[in-house]
């Protein structure tokens, strides 16, 4: 017995995209998912995304980690399903779909750049060096000198499990800014409890936060990943963010089957 699978990502941020409309996948099976995504004894990736039916929109987002947990929204992840959702021409050029946090709205391109609407922000923790906020994932954000240098595995798994933070942990932003409207991150992520090339859940919130703490006036902020540039865009009233846009490029690396 086969599992069709298809590997994409979005700048760096890998994931397995399974369609599950037929509800033939298995998600009570922890230890499946876990190998799946395991680099070693699976396909390898940072999450794992199922395609599944909607009643009022054009799909549904259910997003796990590799650690078998049901994971918040990802934003490179809700990219790269609807570059998915297109090739199966679920949809066209837009599409509305449901995901942990609510609803998205997203266009896509010929060259499957991805434009993804993440849900608004409104309470934004500013504390004695770093700022928290929620983009559909609670981010921790923090600026630095020469992020190049950070040890973000160890400081961002420190920071992740802290008692400030607990009992579910965040993801782990460290920001460079490099000129006026461009910011370098590295981000540990939650759920991967590892470095990622990219998080765009983590890139919006590193936008927001410099616009939050006057770093840029510019509500078009571009953000250098690991694994390449992102573009947040938003609309600041009152005390709230707005119209929130993560566009970048995404990709699909191959097709496969795994082997039941």
């Amino acid at each position: 017995m086969y599992l069709e699978f298809y590997k994409y990502h979005g700048t760096g941020n890998d994931f397995i995209l399974i369609d599950n409309r037929d509800d033939s996948f298995n998600a009570k099976n922890i230890d499946l998912i876990k190998t799946l995504g395991n680099r070693q004894l699976g396909i390898g990736a940072d999450g794992i995304i199922l395609l599944e039916n909607s009643d009022k929109y054009d799909f549904k987002m259910v997003y796990y980690n590799t650690d078998g947990s049901t994971g918040s929204m990802c934003g490179n992840g809700g990219r790269c399903i609807v570059a998915f959702a297109k090739m199966f021409k679920i949809i066209e050029d837009d599409a509305v779909f449901e995901a942990a946090d609510g609803i998205h709205k997203a266009t896509i391109d010929k060259n499957d750049v991805v434009n993804l609407q993440l849900m608004d922000v409104g309470f934004i923790l500013e504390d004695s060096g770093y700022l928290f906020l929620n983009t559909g994932s609670p981010h921790h954000v923090q600026f630095v000198s020469n992020v190049s240098k950070i040890k973000v595995k160890s400081k961002g798994k420190k920071i992740r499990n802290s008692s400030t933070y607990s009992p579910k942990g965040t993801n782990v932003n460290f920001v460079e800014q490099i000129n006026k409207d461009t910011f370098k991150v590295r981000t540990y992520e939650r759920g991967v409890e590892d470095e990622t090339l990219s998080c765009g859940t983590g890139v919006t919130a590193v936008a927001i936060a410099a616009y939050q703490i006057q770093k840029t006036t510019n509500t078009t902020v571009n953000v250098e990943t690991n694994g390449g540039l992102l573009e947040v865009s938003f609309l600041k009233a009152d005390d709230s963010y707005t119209n929130i846009y993560l566009r970048g490029a995404t990709k699909l690396v191959y097709k496969g089957f795994w082997v039941k």
